[in-house]
């Protein structure tokens, strides 16, 4: 399909760091989601998505878990960084760009930590500060 993204060096590398810091979350699962995505689950429930192009949006992010009034504050604050996402956004969900020139991982990984600890089993959760 003209006009798709193509993974490159850079986005792939970026996908590889995002795997890593979900999967030192305790008994992550990672998953293939589609074409060019990923799901991160703990026991079966998915806490967030790696989204490449997703419907041919032009976009690289991260997709999790969040609640509603934190999705809407971020996406106010920051509409470049982050937007809300098709299907799962009314659920509170919020997407966060992988594809800009600077990246904040620290960030990145406290929202796969917090996303995380929303569908974790409570010791599982406890384990993660």
């Amino acid at each position: 399909m003209p006009g798709r993204l193509k993974h490159s060096s850079k986005s792939t590398k970026r996908r590889e760091r995002l795997v890593e810091i979900c999967t030192k979350l305790p008994k992550v699962e990672v998953e293939a989601a589609g074409e060019q995505h990923l799901a991160f689950r703990i026991q079966k429930k998915t806490f967030a998505y790696y989204l490449f192009d997703h419907h041919g949006d032009g976009r690289v992010a991260l997709c999790c878990k969040a609640d509603l009034g934190v999705q809407r504050d971020l996406v106010d604050q920051d509409p470049e960084s982050f937007f809300v996402p098709p299907y799962l956004g009314p659920k509170g969900w919020i997407a966060i760009r992988l594809d800009l020139v600077e990246i904040d991982w620290g960030l990145i990984a406290e929202f796969a930590k917090r996303a995380y600890q929303q569908v974790a089993p409570r010791k599982l959760a406890a384990q993660v500060e």
